[in-house]
């Protein structure tokens, strides 16, 4: 057993079927757990408020409301986990929006979704280093 809890992920996708997915790569990754999926804003904050996950994997187009509207709640203050966007509108403009949010990682769905779970095993080790 390790010394440290795994690394805890909510997924904010409005995809089902891409939702699914991700969450069985995410389940398969060492010290990384799926602690939930939502499909709108408003699930997204309450997850965050509630569960505070240390990684929030954010949809910027979701159900009801928007990945930027998380941000800028986040950036009212409260818990703030780490945020990887993954999207399809890897425009300049949202990368350069959501990076002025501090984003840790800006990652477009059909170029950049390989890179998803060696950053996620990077943000574990880092919480496992912290807590040694």
């Amino acid at each position: 057993m390790p010394n440290s809890p795994s690394l805890r992920v909510l997924l904010a996708e409005d995809s089902s079927l891409l939702a699914a997915r991700l969450a069985e790569l995410i389940r398969r990754l060492p010290d990384v757990d799926l602690i939930e999926t939502v499909d709108t804003e408003a699930g997204a904050l309450g997850s965050i408020a509630g569960s505070r996950p240390d990684v929030v994997i954010l949809d910027l187009h979701l159900r009801a409301g928007s990945g930027f509207g998380v941000l800028r709640s986040l950036a009212r203050g409260g818990h703030r986990p780490k945020v990887v966007v993954l999207t399809n509108f890897g425009l300049p403009e949202y990368r350069h929006e959501a990076e002025s949010f501090g984003v840790e990682a800006f990652l477009d769905k059909s170029r950049d979704y390989f890179r998803l779970p060696s950053l996620l095993r990077g943000f574990a080790r880092e919480r496992a280093a912290g807590d040694a």
